[in-house]
């Protein structure tokens, strides 16, 4: 599962990061200081679950909780007992309180893989359907566009690229890197870059550090590289 740490204290933060590479089965995506950070990084990469301290500057993270939609798995992890009741409203996983034993933290951890793979089992039928098309909103027209003929997505703030082998010009459409990922089946697309997107299919080749399609090198993200290199480990 990817997962980020967010908390305003950098001991704090560094010790949480430390506890969460002893759970096998978590991948530390991004370190956060703060709630408009941890924005960012949802933005820029999947996460399936955040661990969260309550008081921090600018907005707290149960203000920060409550603003999201789709949110991933939540842990707060605070030295404030008070907030316990109010955070279960947010519908959380778990509270711990400051220091938080190693144990009681990986039981937290079971907790969050049990609802996970519980979410995922329930989501199979969908995921397992024969759609091969999705549709973007071009120029106020309703365009339809095939999985088969996407070459790359770059990503570009708030727009995104799409490259398609039906046309030598890419479409640019208002759309997130992350929402169009969320669309694309993941069998045959991965996200090789906080700014990529790519088709599987297309590749031809594969470095440490890029990703060839024909003539054209796309940089791989440090965040991203365990996936291509999965990728290469499948085709060996």
């Amino acid at each position: 599962m990817n997962c980020i740490a967010v908390d305003d204290e950098p001991l704090a933060l560094k010790l949480l990061a430390d506890n969460i590479s002893k759970v096998a089965y978590l991948k530390l995506v991004a370190s956060c200081t703060n709630a408009f950070e941890a924005v960012k990084a949802l933005e820029e990469t999947s996460v399936d679950l955040i661990f969260i301290d309550i008081q921090m500057p600018g907005l707290t993270g149960l203000q920060f909780v409550s603003t999201l939609q789709n949110k991933p798995f939540i842990i707060f992890i605070t030295a404030y007992k008070q907030y316990a009741l109010e955070s279960y409203d947010l519908s959380v996983v778990d509270y711990l309180v400051k220091p938080v034993a190693l144990d009681r933290f990986i039981k937290a951890c079971n907790k969050t893989k049990e609802l996970y793979e519980l979410k995922s089992l329930k989501q199979q039928p969908f995921a397992a359907n024969t759609k091969e098309f999705f549709f973007v909103n071009v120029d106020y027209s309703q365009v339809k566009i095939m999985f088969s003929d996407i070459i790359w997505v770059e990503g570009v703030r708030d727009y995104i690229k799409i490259y398609l082998r039906s046309d030598n010009k890419p479409l640019l459409i208002r759309f997130t890197l992350k929402a169009i990922e969320q669309e694309l089946p993941s069998s045959k697309f991965l996200r090789i870059h906080k700014s990529y997107l790519v088709a599987v299919e297309s590749i031809t080749s594969i470095r440490k550090n890029s990703v060839f399609i024909k003539n054209m090198e796309l940089p791989v993200g440090e965040t991203f590289r365990e996936d291509v290199e999965r990728l290469i480990s499948k085709g060996s």
